[in-house]
């Protein structure tokens, strides 16, 4: 472990609140580490793993002089961790993944504001809080990957496609309690309004190939197998598998191809989401916790970021990630991701209606 750069690593695999309360217990007793000597700390909680994440923090910590603490662990629950702990919390980060979480870590009273003219000037406003609270690190688009021997690109068109019939029983997704899915839904009510979304959801339920299953890495095998047609996920999972060292899922990488829906002129393009960071509310060390925020978005740790992560910068001007950029440039949906969380309960309202599981 480099010598600025203290990690604990908590296996806190929980994705429900009440699960993860009971996990903190078995936690309480890994501390933060005391007596540095620098000119400075910053401490971090981050629902990014360790490997995604640390050997830019360890940069930022070389440069700066300031040391980085390191706790990773599941969003959920390290969100349940900064409510429990409150003001007596050591967090002055917090690093997760969904816009639709980092709206919850708003609401829930667990961030306070930043303020950085560098932040607001390297990340377009779409892809912050509206209030300053969260800010975008890297973003994931969730589009449709379909198997080219079953589907001809030019059959497909729109997320509001797949609601048509003539995918019926050729398509998989996985579950509605999913927080991509939830934010994907959010980001259509926003354009469509709740009647549309809701036939969409009906149409897209009334084509699935089986129930709602697994997670996106599964849904992309199971084109790859034949078991469905097409599905709904995260790029940066594909070109996770791209990198992998099991051939076999070299082999999805190569057979599962990309569309980037809602393309045309006239339409909002397709749906991205963003990892992203905040301001703890208990923060002690204000000054390093936004020196480290405004490090990590520049241009070549975004270059990093991107490589690493397989996710698209947030500023301007830094390159695809390797494994994406066989595909080409898309348009993003610039939709305030600040809508997501706020269009949240009602998607999954909306969900539990139309019957997706």
């Amino acid at each position: 472990m480099p010598t600025k750069l203290r990690a604990i690593v908590e296996k806190i695999g929980s994705t429900s609140f009440r699960n993860s309360m009971s996990c903190l217990a078995l936690t309480s007793s890994l501390v933060f580490a005391a007596n540095v000597q620098a000119q400075g700390e910053v401490n971090v909680y981050s629902a990014r793993k360790e490997s995604l994440i640390a050997p830019a923090l360890d940069d930022f910590s070389k440069e700066h002089d300031v040391v980085v603490n390191l706790i990773t662990g599941s969003a959920d629950a390290l969100l349940s961790r900064l409510r429990a702990e409150g003001d007596a919390s050591p967090a002055d980060v917090f690093i997760t993944v969904d816009a639709g979480r980092l709206y919850r870590a708003k609401t829930a009273g667990v961030l306070k504001p930043i303020n950085s003219e560098v932040l607001n000037a390297n990340i377009p406003s779409h892809l912050r809080d509206v209030d300053g609270y969260w800010y975008g690190l890297s973003q994931r688009a969730r589009v449709i990957f379909y198997n080219p021997k079953k589907v001809s690109p030019a059959d497909l068109s729109t997320y509001e496609d797949l609601a048509d019939s003539k995918w019926k029983g050729r398509i998989c997704v996985r579950s509605s309690a999913n927080i991509y899915n939830q934010s994907l839904v959010a980001s259509m009510l926003e354009v469509d309004g709740r009647e549309k979304t809701q036939a969409w959801i009906k149409g897209l339920v009334s084509n699935l190939a089986r129930p709602p299953f697994g997670g996106d890495v599964d849904l992309l095998k199971a084109v790859n197998a034949g078991v469905c047609d097409l599905t709904l996920a995260n790029t940066y999972y594909y070109g996770r598998l791209g990198q992998s060292t099991d051939a076999s899922e070299r082999e999805v990488y190569q057979n599962v191809k990309p569309f980037w829906p809602n393309q045309a002129a006239d339409d909002r393009g397709a749906h991205v989401n963003v990892s992203g960071a905040g301001l703890t509310a208990a923060a002690t060390n204000v000054k390093n916790a936004t020196l480290l925020l405004e490090f990590l978005t520049n241009h070549e740790s975004q270059e990093w970021y991107a490589h690493v992560n397989n996710e698209y910068p947030v500023v301007e001007g830094a390159s695809a990630p390797e494994m994406l950029e066989p595909f080409g440039e898309f348009r993003a949906d610039t939709i305030s991701l600040s809508t997501l969380g706020v269009n949240n309960r009602t998607a999954v309202e909306l969900m539990d209606l139309g019957g997706w599981k």
